[in-house]
């Protein structure tokens, strides 16, 4: 049984090095990206430095972190937040955990205030482009703003 739940410090270094690996495996270890971003490697601080932002881990029975999700400010003005760092392991895809995750960071972002949910990807991300998809987001074709992800050229949105 997977369960998931909010990050702790000791699911740093394992999520980092997931996200590093699933990155490069599609050569999206560049400029621009996730594999660069300076929070990678300290994901529950950065989430615990504010109220309205959380990442939820997935982690199986033996406590064996399987991948997980954010989400964080993007525009307050306008009430945008960001869905940031989905991310599971080979052996993880394929069983709906990611509509799960997606389920708690997208109930996470309409209790936090939210009214809409951004997101950024790569068209090399095919598998995630159709989660994001079929879960109803818009693709939206630009991006927001020129944020530090440069490299990512898929952009959507979902209205909660």
């Amino acid at each position: 049984m997977v369960k998931i739940r909010p990050i702790k410090e000791q699911d740093d270094f394992e999520l980092a090095k997931i996200i590093r690996t699933i990155l490069k495996s599609y050569g999206l270890d560049i400029p621009g990206t996730a594999y660069f971003d300076k929070e990678l490697d300290h994901l529950s601080s950065f989430y615990a430095q504010k109220n309205d932002r959380e990442y939820f881990v997935a982690v199986d029975d033996t406590g064996h972190i399987l991948g997980g999700n954010g989400i964080a400010e993007f525009d307050h003005a306008n009430r945008v937040a960001e869905l940031q760092k989905l991310y599971l392991t080979e052996s993880a895809r394929g069983h709906h955990l990611s509509y799960r995750l997606l389920d708690t960071a997208v109930g996470f972002a309409k209790g936090a205030g939210y009214r809409v949910v951004y997101l950024e990807t790569h068209h090399a991300l095919k598998e995630a482009i159709h989660l994001y998809t079929d879960y109803g987001f818009t693709d939206l074709g630009h991006p927001l703003n020129n944020g530090e992800h440069s490299s990512m050229d898929k952009f959507f949105v979902l209205h909660i």
